[in-house]
């Protein structure tokens, strides 16, 4: 893919109405509005499951096990998942692992409302739902650039950043909370596995692009390095995921088992008030989705990602410094909103400058190196709160991811992509790369 980079990089690049562009293109109108249903379910899924661990037992350790459960297979399985969308139909994939994960939370509604769930079922549940989602996310990833020409790519990762949070932090969770206040978690559950079912009936209307890539497949080993050599040959690609493996170590497992903790015992709230928490960090997504689509990406935006991401992850602290939902509220919607400026860049940048018939490989791996270490984070977290208090562990997660983030930056060739034209010629070995940016 030859990319147009001077027109999203400029100041005011993308228009108000150029955001909405890529929905002109009707698969990929069709695609958004599977993801919008989609994760309109998994937002209520997020509060159901979270109340309903803890209505089963009452310990921030239990939905430790949980995450644990449901992250260790995605590890297990996002390298064969990263293959599979570089090598077969990825609008089948992405059809297989919705109706895996589907599957999943609609027998967690029937075991629920039946009264029959227990924390067990939940961990097994949990796993086949992570194992769907190792297939999906780098599927996903790299189908977006087969519907849309690489000029809309930045209006469509803004778009996602626009709808994604609206769905799966606002909408969603605040339904989620009040599905659950007033029918149970087990409707919740329900209504999830209808939003995927609705999904799989969407993605089966996209017609299939032609692949870009001639490339013979060779073995599943030989694909595997041949990524892996991609992504170390270049520090803004590695160095991004490092960061990432660690910061997510410190701050990723305290935010998902202590937030729902500090809202239900500290501060005395219920699901709804957890909903709300998740609402606002939603508001704060879609405000800076919107903003960055009608700016435009930074000139220097791998400085402006880093900086957002280390702003975002010192946030955090912001959830054990609050004394009231409403504190929370803020700490959230700053939280989120940093995430998603830094989130569109990277997404941006990473289709930009890595080829198609490589980008599942590296998205994968981009997902392995950075969540590799959330089930020591799960694992840590009750530990850590019982030692020092939830709240307590949440301001040092805060604190300390932010300062590994930051310090990714310094890591020589880390901005080696921010300039906004490639030089003459850059392109012509592999389209859509640029080729002087490599380090070893």
């Amino acid at each position: 893919m030859h990319h147009s980079h001077e027109a999203l990089d400029r100041t005011g690049g993308l228009t108000q109405s150029g955001l909405l562009s890529p929905l002109r293109q009707r698969d990929f109108r069709l695609l958004w509005g599977a993801m919008c249903v989609s994760l309109l379910g998994d937002g209520a899924f997020l509060v159901a499951l979270a109340w309903q661990v803890y209505a089963l037992s009452d310990a921030p350790t239990a939905l430790s096990i949980v995450g644990i459960a449901m992250t260790i297979p995605t590890i297990a399985f996002l390298l064969v998942g990263g293959v599979a969308s570089d090598r077969l139909d990825r609008r089948s994939i992405l059809i297989a692992a919705d109706i895996g994960r589907g599957l999943a939370v609609g027998i967690m509604a029937v075991l629920a409302i039946g009264g029959w769930l227990q924390l067990w079922h939940l961990v097994a549940l949990a796993a086949l739902y992570g194992t769907g989602s190792a297939f999906f996310a780098p599927a996903f990833d790299a189908f977006v650039p087969d519907l849309l020409s690489g000029e809309r790519l930045a209006q469509a990762n803004a778009l996602d950043q626009l709808v994604r949070p609206v769905a799966l932090r606002l909408a969603g969770p605040a339904l989620g909370g009040v599905v659950v206040g007033a029918a149970g978690a087990g409707s919740a559950f329900a209504l999830n596995a209808a939003s995927f079912a609705v999904s799989c009936v969407v993605l089966l209307r996209i017609r299939v692009p032609a692949r870009r890539s001639a490339e013979p497949a060779g073995s599943v080993i030989r694909d595997l390095r041949e990524g892996w050599r991609f992504v170390r040959a270049r520090s803004w690609l590695w160095a991004t995921f490092a960061s990432a493996a660690v910061a997510y170590l410190l701050f990723m497992g305290p935010v998902e088992v202590l937030l729902p903790y500090v809202v239900k015992h500290p501060l005395h709230g219920d699901a709804t008030d957890l909903g709300m928490v998740f609402a606002a960090g939603g508001l704060g997504s879609v405000v800076c989705a919107v903003a960055v689509g009608r700016r435009g990406l930074p000139r220097r935006n791998m400085t402006a990602m880093y900086v957002a991401w280390t702003l975002a992850t010192l946030a955090v602290a912001g959830y054990g410094l609050s004394t009231a939902i409403w504190q929370l509220m803020l700490a959230s919607l700053a939280f989120n909103a940093l995430e998603t400026v830094g989130t569109i860049i990277w997404a941006t940048v990473k289709q930009r400058h890595v080829p198609s018939h490589l980008l599942g490989r590296v998205s994968s791996l981009d997902w392995l190196i950075s969540i590799g270490l959330l089930p020591l984070s799960f694992a840590l977290t009750g530990p850590a709160a019982a030692a020092f208090g939830a709240q307590a562990t949440l301001v040092g997660a805060g604190i300390l991811g932010a300062i590994v983030t930051c310090a990714a930056l310094l890591v020589p060739g880390t901005r080696a992509v921010e300039s906004p034209r490639p030089r003459s010629g850059a392109q012509q070995a592999v389209p859509g790369v640029a080729q002087d940016v490599e380090f070893v």
